[in-house]
């Protein structure tokens, strides 16, 4: 069974730094991508960053990719979410999720608009971590 275990998350002060981590397990190989997605009360999910295990692409969306990084340790399975310059805009709960395969085809199709963030290849979900971003 596949299971993601999400942390990190907790009260930051505006500009200030704080880093997430999200370790799958159950998942063999590399053929995978994670994403991480944050939820703003009243708003819609919306899609924020990710990495292929195969050959670490990345993607990230405009909101983020000035301040955030995303990036992997293959052989813990962790995919790690650097926030940089914290604003108050970022304050949700982060979730991070797993396409079990096409990992680097789907993060190549994200940078290339040919695909949506909140598509159904997202099928398995951790647990929320809160975020706040104080001003």
């Amino acid at each position: 069974e596949v299971q993601l275990q999400a942390s990190g998350g907790g009260l930051v002060q505006a500009g200030g730094s704080l880093t997430l981590s999200c370790t799958v397990s159950g998942l063999t190989g590399d053929d995978y991508a994670v994403g991480w997605f944050r939820q703003a009360p009243g708003k819609d999910r919306e899609g924020v960053s990710f990495i292929s295990a195969s050959n670490e692409d990345t993607y990230l969306e405009d909101s983020v990719k000035d301040r955030f990084t995303i990036s992997i340790d293959k052989a813990k399975k962790t995919v790690y979410l650097l926030l940089n310059n914290a604003r108050p805009g970022d304050t949700a709960t982060y979730l991070c999720s797993v396409a079990q395969s096409l990992g680097g085809t789907i993060v190549r199709s994200l940078r290339a608009g040919t695909m949506r963030a909140s598509t159904r290849v997202w099928d398995t979900w951790g647990q929320e971590t809160q975020v706040t971003v104080s001003s």
